[in-house]
């Protein structure tokens, strides 16, 4: 076992990197507050704006998992589609917000 530098104040630190959930269900119940609060703002996001978040774990397939859980909440009455935008690197993404249904309360 490693050994861990102690603090200052003799606590043991946390870890600063993001860690990546174990599961897609488990990965679902953490993130997907944060998204239906953004789509209850009721102005465009990007699904990678808000999962960047650093408090948020990462997918545990991060190269489908964003855009099925995109797929489910669209599915789910939560999210419409809001045309386009960009990526850090100027690939082209879907924007979206919140559904009048969301906005209105009847789907959670």
């Amino acid at each position: 076992m490693p050994a861990t530098q102690l603090a200052l104040d003799g606590t043991v630190p946390t870890s600063r990197a993001r860690q990546r959930a174990d599961d897609y269900e488990t990965w679902v119940a953490k993130v997907r507050p944060a998204l239906v609060k953004a789509a209850k703002a009721d102005k465009p996001f990007m699904f990678w704006q808000i999962l960047r978040d650093p408090r948020l774990p990462l997918a545990p397939d991060p190269a489908h998992d964003p855009g099925r859980l995109a797929a489910t909440l669209h599915r789910d009455g939560i999210t419409r589609t809001a045309g386009y935008g960009k990526t850090r690197d100027k690939s082209a993404v879907q924007r979206w917000r919140g559904t009048r249904a969301l906005l209105e309360g009847r789907v959670a």
